[in-house]
């Protein structure tokens, strides 16, 4: 049985989804799945990663692809509430620096809704995120 709960509710013009739990290689279909869900209903989403316990590189593949897609139709996948501790593989991939990040959900709808984040980037590589989560 893998330790995964995902939501996903609308506010404002974007789709918020949050994960509670694990995002590791048994959950990442799911994750997908998910993202896929949200991607189809809006072109900006929001990952809320504030009540993730575990998260590994099979889960940051995923968040990738749909990122990659989302900023190829002039949208937004936004990361919120990530904290260090348990999703480290931000930070260790350099992804955090790259990824629209923000402390909370709050943060993220307020730069996402209406449009992309400001100066958010658009591919791999390109500059850091418009507002970096602090590692916790």
């Amino acid at each position: 049985m893998d330790a995964l709960e995902l939501s996903s509710h609308r506010e404002a013009d974007v789709t918020v989804v949050a994960a509670t739990g694990d995002l590791d290689i048994v959950t990442s279909p799911r994750l997908d799945a998910t993202l896929t869900e949200a991607r189809r209903a809006s072109t900006n989403v929001i990952l809320d990663l504030s009540a993730v316990d575990f998260m590994d590189t099979s889960c940051l593949a995923v968040i990738v692809g749909h990122w990659k897609k989302l900023s190829a139709r002039g949208g937004a996948l936004a990361l919120a509430g990530a904290r260090y501790r348990y999703t480290k593989t931000l930070w260790i991939t350099g992804l955090a620096d790259r990824l629209p990040m923000y402390e909370t959900v709050a943060e993220a709808v307020a730069a996402c809704a209406g449009g992309a984040p400001q100066d958010a980037p658009a591919g791999l590589a390109q500059g850091p995120a418009p507002r970096p989560a602090t590692p916790r």
